[in-house]
């Protein structure tokens, strides 16, 4: 048999071991004791109140998203879509205001995905919310859980991309809620930033 083919079908077969690089064979150490993440994050934590991270910090060269809108770090905590996923989820069906129809809207809440990098559902925090195009709200974690406030991932059954209003949307059922329900419309939203990439908490 040729050499290279004999040497090929032993490799495939097992009775070879596979050299890889040093520093691809092994892995990335972990921040904090936290499972790093599969995919590309969806969704990014910062900030001094938490108590968990699985990445480190801030690439300005790089990550310029993130240095337009301001955004500084030393450590941080990721989600991608399958951790998002498999947190566990709730529906809500707010009317909303783009189509005056309600719709289904589902997703973990927002003091699970807070909870997941270490932050305490009850501790005291101020809660900032920044979509991609820099809309960003500051709301306190006690007012988000009062609220329910979800991280909806999915509307009406179906992902939401980027384009729309994803691909997560911070945003609570104001058809339901005292504090908006007799409220216009219009004005139900105005701390819900749809296309949510970063969330940073700080004591207080």
């Amino acid at each position: 048999m040729n050499p290279r083919r004999a040497f090929t079908s032993a490799l495939l077969a097992g009775a070879l071991p596979l050299a890889v690089p040093q520093a691809q064979a092994q892995a990335a150490p972990r921040q904090d004791g936290a499972a790093r993440r599969g995919g590309p994050a969806l969704l990014t934590l910062s900030g001094a109140a938490l108590g968990r991270s699985n990445r480190g910090a801030l690439d300005p060269a790089l990550e310029r998203l993130f240095i337009k809108h301001q955004v500084r770090f030393e450590r941080a905590f990721e989600l991608d879509a399958a951790a998002l996923q498999a947190l566990p989820a709730v529906e809500i069906r707010p009317t909303l205001e783009y189509d005056q129809q309600p719709h289904r809207l589902s997703g973990p809440l927002l003091e699970q995905v807070l909870a997941a990098a270490g932050v305490k559902p009850d501790a005291p925090a101020r809660v900032t919310l920044r979509a991609l195009d820099g809309y960003a709200v500051q709301v306190t974690l006690a007012d988000a859980r009062r609220w329910g406030m979800v991280l909806a991932t999915q509307l009406d059954g179906r992902p939401m991309p980027l384009g729309g209003l994803g691909p997560v949307w911070a945003v609570y059922d104001a058809d339901r809620l005292p504090d908006f329900r007799d409220k216009p419309l219009k004005e139900r939203f105005g701390v819900c930033p749809w296309g949510l990439y970063h969330v940073e908490v700080a004591p207080g």
